[in-house]
């Protein structure tokens, strides 16, 4: 909601708003926008400095609209009075709201599911022309121009947040500038995410769902879809609002139709993967209570591991990165360090002390309720191995690369209902403990 502009404020930008004058020079020193700085400053003192003000502002007026003319009234995107009050609140509110948008290239049909902040769903042209506002960013690119019929044409993931702001406008604008000098900016962040997190909860979410079992060619590829890129729209008139991709970002195909004329014509539409109709059935449990007890999953020590990086990392990459991802969602999921440490880790028996891999394999085993599910990740690892220690190998064939995916899938949903199961599991080590326990009597059962 919009806050109430003084009416000093209002004449300060109303002044800028008539100004006309060359487009040349500097933009701060203008009376005109330096009476609008200082009555800034006075209005709200936690603005900040003068420099950090003059950064703020300036990108304020400019996605409000404001140019510099050659001569004569600046050109408007809103009237001055509204701009004083957006102005206003920009200084006032403590957070703002954030829409990304996730276009599912590739998609066929993608159920429309909604769990949480976050919904699959279609856009008609004029309700994504309505949530881009097109006619704000041409005005920073006249030759730049936002597709919606063809963007209309994709499902999309679509995720809400709410930001809190913290320090002066000037942060928000550039928080590349306000660091510790002392930090080490060569540093490696070893999960920094791909996405912004909130997204990759999001898809985190959704690669619970059984895709691999629903897609017509899981052969070739057992996505459902590609998410090549995310658009933020971002609620705070301080921050940087980039322009969206354009839609010859995504997939799209040659094909023929039979026109009202019997002529044959030729056009263009998205190139689909296709869904089977069970995937319908086999997602419609994404909703609020599934997000509720995936959050309270996530919260528990189960999930200490970088478990849902590696699930993303998996969908979001190719080729042998992504099989490797998904052997390590099970590694992240049910390993421990001492597994590697001969010394340290408990005999199994007086005399079996069984390695990293065998354990993780047990433990699977233990966990899925499946005997096979451990033999067949000890192969999975054993390619993993041959390919990372470089032996010669083949090539990882699509049945492998399947069963890697399904197998961490299974991992993962196995490990969310072992989280939120009465009594709650309280130590991640004790579970995993009594799950190697468990695993090893059934193989010794079985021997």
């Amino acid at each position: 909601m919009s806050a109430f502009a003084s009416s000093e404020l209002a004449a300060a930008v109303d002044a800028l708003w008539r100004v006309g004058g060359p487009m040349k020079g500097n933009f701060y020193a203008a009376p005109t926008f330096v009476n609008l700085r200082e009555t800034c400053q006075r209005l709200f003192p936690a603005a900040g400095s003068k420099d950090a003000v003059n950064s703020a502002l300036s990108r304020a007026v400019y996605r409000l609209g404001f140019r510099w003319a050659e001569a004569g009234p600046a050109r408007l995107a809103v009237p001055s009075d509204v701009a004083a009050a957006r102005i206003t609140n920009a200084f006032t509110q403590t957070e703002s709201r954030r829409v990304h948008l996730c276009p599912l290239d590739l998609g066929d049909d993608v159920p429309n599911v909604r769990f949480g902040p976050n919904v699959i769903r279609t856009f008609a042209p004029q309700e994504l022309d309505d949530l881009v506002d097109p006619d704000q960013l041409a005005r920073r690119r006249p030759d730049w121009c936002f597709d919606s019929q063809r963007f209309a044409q994709f499902s999309w993931l679509v995720v809400e947040e709410t930001v809190a702001h913290h320090g002066e406008p000037g942060a928000r604008l550039l928080p590349g500038f306000f660091f510790d000098a002392r930090e080490d900016f060569g540093r490696i962040k070893p999960h920094k995410p791909r996405f912004p997190t909130v997204v990759e909860d999001a898809l985190f979410a959704l690669l619970t769902a059984p895709w691999e079992d629903v897609t017509e060619m899981r052969d070739y590829e057992w996505r459902p879809f590609r998410v090549p890129w995310v658009y933020t729209l971002i609620g705070d008139l301080f921050a940087h609002q980039a322009l969206p991709p354009a839609a010859d970002t995504l997939s799209w195909i040659e094909d023929y139709q039979q026109g009202d004329d019997g002529e044959t014509e030729e056009y263009e539409r998205p190139l689909q993967w296709q869904l089977t109709n069970a995937a319908v059935s086999e997602t419609n449990y994404l909703n609020d209570e599934a997000w509720g007890d995936l959050v309270a999953a996530r919260a528990s020590p189960l999930f200490a591991g970088p478990i849902s990086h590696f699930v993303v990392r998996a969908f979001a990459s190719d080729g042998i990165d992504e099989f490797l991802a998904q052997i390590t969602v099970i590694e992240a999921a049910l390993g421990v360090p001492d597994d590697y440490n001969a010394g340290r880790r408990p005999k199994l028996s007086r005399t079996k002390n069984p390695g990293a891999t065998a354990r993780v394999a047990t433990r699977l085993s233990a966990l899925l309720g499946d005997s096979a599910a451990g033999e067949r990740y000890r192969g999975l690892f054993k390619e993993r191995s041959d390919f990372l220690h470089g032996q010669a190998m083949r090539d990882i064939s699509s049945q492998s690369r399947l069963d890697a995916r399904r197998l961490a899938r299974r991992c993962v949903c196995a490990l969310i209902g072992a989280a939120i199961s009465e009594p709650r599991p309280e130590n991640q080590d004790a579970f995993l403990s009594e799950l190697l326990q468990r695993g090893w009597s059934g193989v010794e059962s079985a021997t």
